[in-house]
């Protein structure tokens, strides 16, 4: 059966109302198959599959990390069920998260949890209806006191902070495998590279011999949230890449991405919505997204992004953030009380000063490090993309 070196996540439910559960049951086992209680135990999709992506044209998420494809409930055996319950197939992601509170996560997934031809907003909300709703252990009948959109909520913090303990990019890195144009990469030793992270062996996936997805198995003891996923190898999937030859490009650009499972002929990201009403500035650099503004105006690279209103003024708009107005304040972006408002304008979505949506800061952000933005050059060049909320 399964490994016992448990991932174990406590405390990230949205409140502690699920439903108590006399008795632990591992899903895809024999006493999952006798047990009548799906609150207590996932089934028939008992077998998760945690995907990632690795997209590098268009690019999504930071150059140094995979990304998020979902978290898939297989039936045990390679077949599945989706879109379970059309009546929560909820919209507005975003909006559920922050009213559990979770305003930190939906920072997180914009960086980390991202499409090359959708929205995020689109995304997730494609995932949950898709996947988790499939999730017996999150039917809204297992909560003891269920406000509506809290399963979701929950689904979404499990995701993540599963995807967290499966560095991808660190593992290959550990191994010698770094993204690379010229260089390639045996199957043997990526799938040994990847198999240090869960003891169990991975699914990997190419198109035309481009590393591009990887899913990791778990079955889960008890329900989703807090329950412990115990790694395993994935019945009913397997890789497909070839067995030597394996191109993993840089995310600074490549080849086509793969075309199998997602579209591909969007062009690079140029932001969602026009400057109107509130929205974030994602930061965009080296081609990759690393934060966004936060409320003073500097650039962060792990904060939580600030809502900015877009307001309309002559030939553009003014910004303002929770610290107030926003200018350019000595040659730097500032928000705060008695800034005078400076005009902007758009150029596809991005930020734009004096015609110019290519802007600067002498450090990129990591860690606790803000970065001031100016506008005139200095060592580092940043554009940031409006996203309405």
């Amino acid at each position: 059966m399964a490994s016992r070196a448990a991932f174990a996540f406590l405390a990230f439910a949205t409140v502690a109302s699920a439903a108590t559960c006399s008795s632990v049951i591992e899903s895809c086992s024999s006493a999952a198959s006798s047990s009548t209680n799906t609150c207590c135990v996932n089934k028939p999709g008992g077998l998760m599959l945690q995907t990632q992506f690795w997209d590098t044209d268009p690019v999504t998420g930071p150059a140094n990390s995979w990304t998020i494809h979902g978290l898939w409930p297989d039936n045990c055996d390679g077949t599945y069920e989706e879109n379970c319950d059309s009546s929560r197939e909820y919209t507005g992601i975003t909006s559920i998260l922050q009213k559990f509170g979770k305003s930190d996560l939906v920072s997180y997934m914009n960086t980390y949890w991202q499409s090359n031809s959708e929205t995020p907003e689109e995304f997730w909300e494609h995932e949950w209806s898709t996947h988790g709703t499939c999730i017996s252990t999150l039917d809204p009948d297992c909560y003891l006191s269920y406000t509506t959109g809290q399963e979701a909520a929950d689904f979404f913090q499990t995701v993540v902070d599963l995807f967290k303990s499966l560095d991808t990019y660190t593992a290959l890195a550990s191994a010698g495998i770094t993204p690379s144009s010229s260089k390639t990469y045996t199957s043997s030793a990526i799938l040994a590279a990847l198999a240090k992270v869960t003891g169990k062996t991975v699914v990997i996936l190419c198109d035309n011999s481009e590393l591009y997805q990887i899913y990791y198995g778990f079955y889960v003891d008890g329900p989703l949230v807090n329950g412990d996923f115990i790694p395993t190898t994935i019945a009913g999937s397997s890789s497909n890449c070839p067995s030597s030859g394996i191109k993993y490009l840089p995310k600074s650009g490549g080849s086509t991405s793969p075309t199998s499972t997602k579209t591909t002929t969007a062009p690079a990201p140029t932001g969602t919505g026009s400057f109107s009403g509130t929205g974030y500035l994602n930061a965009y650099y080296n081609g990759a997204k690393d934060g966004c503004l936060i409320s003073a105006g500097t650039w962060y690279s792990t904060g939580t992004c600030a809502t900015y209103t877009a307001a309309a003024s002559g030939a553009g708009f003014t910004l303002k953030s929770s610290k107030g107005t926003c200018g350019v304040v000595s040659g730097a972006i500032t928000c705060g009380s008695g800034v005078t408002a400076t005009v902007f304008t758009a150029s596809g979505g991005k930020l734009a000063y004096n015609g110019q949506t290519t802007f600067y800061s002498t450090v990129v952000p990591t860690g606790s490090t803000q970065a001031t933005v100016y506008t005139a050059s200095k060592t580092y060049s940043v554009s940031f993309q409006w996203q309405s909320i």
